[in-house]
């Protein structure tokens, strides 16, 4: 909760993370992952599964361990999670003004698709971000450039 709270003005309540966790159990259409460092949390991402398409619902990394790669590790991993059960693309909002994920997003291949306008908060606008062709290589091969092992 606490790299929640100072990762996003309006945090996700504790309850909202419980229920997508037991969601992971229940219906099998949720993945989350989280970077550790020792035993400390340091980050975590998630990924909600539908039909062919993963749609990053999350990724959050503590003020300290920002841009030293545990953002990009945690994308890979999903997207390697999103292969893994058969989809055939990814997708995402990033607020327009957060300029470094967006970067980080074109680094796996995203491209912007379209605006959400006051998609948070109801204030500030989000792009719409896909990434297709997931099941391709050169896909992998991006994950790969970022240690995740691809088995398909």
């Amino acid at each position: 909760m606490e790299i929640e709270r100072v990762s996003y003005p309006r945090p996700w309540s504790e309850n909202v993370f419980r229920a997508e966790i037991d969601r992971v159990t229940t219906h099998a259409d949720r993945y989350y992952v989280a970077a550790t460092l020792g035993r400390r949390l340091v980050g975590y991402a998630g990924l909600l599964l539908a039909v062919d398409d993963a749609h990053v619902t999350n990724i959050a990394v503590s003020p300290a361990y920002r841009h030293h790669g545990v953002g990009a590790r945690l994308l890979a991993d999903l997207g390697a999670q999103a292969r893994r059960r058969g989809m055939a693309s990814m997708t995402l909002e990033v607020r327009v003004s957060n300029v470094g994920a967006q970067r980080l997003y074109e680094s796996f291949g995203f491209e912007t698709a379209g605006i959400r306008q006051k998609y948070y908060e109801n204030v500030d606008d989000a792009l719409v971000m896909w990434r297709y062709g997931i099941a391709e290589a050169d896909f992998a091969a991006v994950l790969a450039r970022h240690g995740v092992e691809v088995d398909r």
